[in-house]
């Protein structure tokens, strides 16, 4: 039998001879292409990108809207050797310049609607494509270039693409990632879930985001599945008819997405009503409530769904225990971009509340540093490991054990089997008498309390403090909602929320251990600055 070779032109043209007729990637309910078209379309801008001077090694950036030609913009460098750089479009103009001109990009690939965050300057010293027309270079219509077209024989340790991570502790990093880093991962992905040409995905997070870029992009392509896009950003009144249209079987999200649901949809349902908050409270009355609205959970998302993984964060242990209960095709995901990015997960029978299940087939985990409590360091070996920080060997160093293990700076544990995860060790805060704090802990006791959307624990000279963003909609519909404050709302909003606040502090205090309790309980009126995977911008909130 013929080794396989782990590049994506390999990988494309399998899927292309394999899966023609199979439809591709489309615009909900739009016209179907098929992956025969796909094909076409790859092959003709890795033509223009020939004629237009890109050659193998090149770098070139992608900044667009999640779309088909999207992906067409980064096969297309693939199949012509070069390496990709995709940017997060919520990127400040200054950080996209600093990208390219970090990355030496020499062409860049750019939506409509993303042009004015290119500085004047780019628009003549970069090759720009227009991903609305694909037919466009530099703004104006190019011939079709008609030859023939040959794909680059790459090698599966040559470098694909450079990710810059949003991070949360500051400056974004190139990750590098080689062809075999992304297409031995994606093929791997299967050992977790089974994927077949008549899956349909329906994608929501950013396609420069590693998770959505491996599982939501190149694991459908292996496997001939469709993926479905979105015009506009998926707000309820966007995504709730897209549902409908495609009635999607895979899905991925970050925890907030479904987090939102859970708090603005479904616990008001249980709230409604005193007989239903009465019966809450009993473990068997929930479970059969959970259930109840699970069936109704599964007909929003279009009543076919078997698939709905999150990942990028850690889900909130409420939301994820509803989810659980109401037999909802819950999967968790666990992996960094550095490592292409999946490490293990919680699918079907490996699932277990609170834990991101099993390594992934072919993925060594270990835990290193062991504490008192039997958690360390999560670090990991395997052929989706990244090459290194693009030019910066400093950090790239440091980001692996002198045996050639991968740092995660990731806290953990393995309990029979599966790996329980505690929290990043940077946000670990070492109390008064040298005790280690984890805030990510204290905050999913704080998420769980009513009218809390969001919390963020740190320390400010010395004390533990609690930053909690509330549900202001809750609040100003019950205060109208009592009698004795029927006049002055505002005023009696702020008292309000004082009483929330001191509640909250009461409460959780009752809950964690003594050197984790909070001294001070802050009312954080806007939503937390976050990065485009919606992870909190923890080092904003630093003092």
């Amino acid at each position: 039998m013929t080794k396989k070779i782990l590049t994506l032109p390999c990988m494309l043209q399998t899927s292309f001879e394999r899966f023609a007729d199979n439809t591709a990637l489309v615009f909900v309910g739009e016209a179907p292409r098929t992956y025969r078209d796909l094909q076409q379309d790859v092959e003709h801008v890795g033509r223009m990108l020939r004629a237009a001077g890109i050659s193998r090694g090149a770098k070139v950036a992608i900044l667009s809207q999640n779309m088909p030609n999207w992906a067409v913009a980064y096969f297309a460098v693939a199949v012509t050797g070069g390496v990709v750089v995709p940017i997060l479009p919520d990127f400040h103009p200054e950080e996209i310049a600093n990208i390219i001109e970090h990355s030496e990009a020499e062409a860049i690939f750019v939506s409509e609607s993303l042009l004015g965050k290119l500085k004047p300057e780019m628009h003549t010293s970069l090759t720009v494509f227009r991903t609305d027309d694909l037919r466009q270079i530099s703004g104006k219509t190019a011939p079709l270039p008609d030859t023939p077209f040959e794909y680059e024989s790459v090698g599966e340790d040559d470098l694909l693409s450079i990710i810059y991570t949003s991070g949360t502790t500051g400056r974004s990093k190139g990750v590098m990632l080689t062809h075999k880093n992304i297409v031995w991962t994606t093929q791997q992905c299967r050992s977790l879930q089974h994927i077949v040409g008549t899956d349909r995905f329906l994608s929501i997070l950013p396609l420069p985001h590693t998770f959505e870029n491996t599982l939501g992009l190149m694991l459908p392509v292996m496997h001939g599945a469709s993926v479905h896009y979105i015009r506009k950003a998926p707000t309820p009144s966007v995504l709730l008819p897209a549902l409908a249209t495609v009635k999607p079987t895979i899905m991925l999200s970050v925890p907030l997405v479904i987090e939102k649901i859970y708090r603005s949809k479904i616990l008001p349902q249980v709230n409604g009503k005193a007989i239903t908050r009465t019966l809450y409270k009993i473990s068997p009355f929930r479970k059969l409530i959970n259930r109840m609205i699970g069936r109704k959970l599964m007909e929003t998302f279009g009543g076919e769904i078997v698939f709905f993984g999150v990942g990028g964060a850690k889900l909130d242990a409420q939301t994820e225990r509803f989810l659980y209960e109401a037999k909802f095709p819950l999967a968790i995901g666990y992996g960094l971009t550095e490592t292409s990015p999946l490490l293990a997960g919680a699918v079907g029978k490996n699932r277990r509340l609170s834990s991101t299940g099993i390594p992934m087939e072919g993925v060594r985990l270990r835990i290193a540093n062991v504490n008192a409590n039997g958690e360390g360091e999560i670090q990991a070996q395997g052929p989706n490991v990244m090459r290194g920080y693009y030019k910066d060997p400093k950090q790239t160093q440091e980001a692996f054990t002198a045996d050639g293990w991968f740092r995660t700076g990731d806290l953990g544990r393995f309990r029979k089997g599966m790996l329980y995860i505690h929290g990043r060790i940077k946000n670990m805060i070492v109390g008064a008498n040298g005790e280690n704090i984890y805030p990510e802990d204290i905050e999913s006791v704080i998420n769980k309390m009513g009218y809390v959307l969001e919390s963020l624990v740190v320390q400010q000279k010395g004390r533990l403090v609690a930053m909690v963003h509330l549900n202001m909609e809750e609040i100003d519909r019950k205060v109208r909602q009592m009698k004795q404050f029927h006049d002055e709302t505002v005023q009696n909003i702020n008292a309000f929320i004082d009483e929330i606040l001191l509640e909250i502090q009461n409460k959780v205090n009752e809950q964690v251990n003594h050197y984790s309790r909070i001294q001070t309980v802050i009312f954080q009126p806007e939503p937390f600055k976050k990065t485009p995977t919606l992870k909190i911008k923890r080092f904003l909130y630093y003092q």
